[in-house]
């Protein structure tokens, strides 16, 4: 009985990993993307925005943000991109995982 008792721990486990890794591997290409952004120190908030448009083209696995979602900002004469956003992975049924997404560059 034990052992059935890990089986599922494990195996629901191993279910939420699988549905969640797409996003953060997403996340992680995001965080890529406008950290290679702000180091080009953009003129503009609109280069900025376009820059990572063109980026998100090229890296096709980015779906949940646009180039208008970024608040792109000015800090000690440097460029600083922020961005934040949700994502909902459905489970099973009417059961959601909401996961919450932010990062910056530097």
């Amino acid at each position: 009985f034990g052992l059935l008792f890990w089986d599922i721990v494990i195996g629901l486990f191993g279910y939420l990993l699988v549905r969640t890794y797409p996003t953060v591997t997403e996340y992680y290409t995001i965080q890529r993307m406008v950290k290679a952004i702000a180091a080009s120190q953009p003129a503009t908030v609109a280069e900025a925005r376009a820059a990572f448009d063109r980026q998100r083209e090229v890296d096709y696995g980015v779906t949940s943000i646009t180039g208008r979602d970024l608040d792109v900002t000015k800090e000690n004469d440097k460029v600083v991109i922020k961005f934040a956003y949700e994502r909902e992975i459905p489970l099973f049924g009417p059961v959601f995982l909401l996961l919450k997404y932010d990062g910056r560059s530097n």
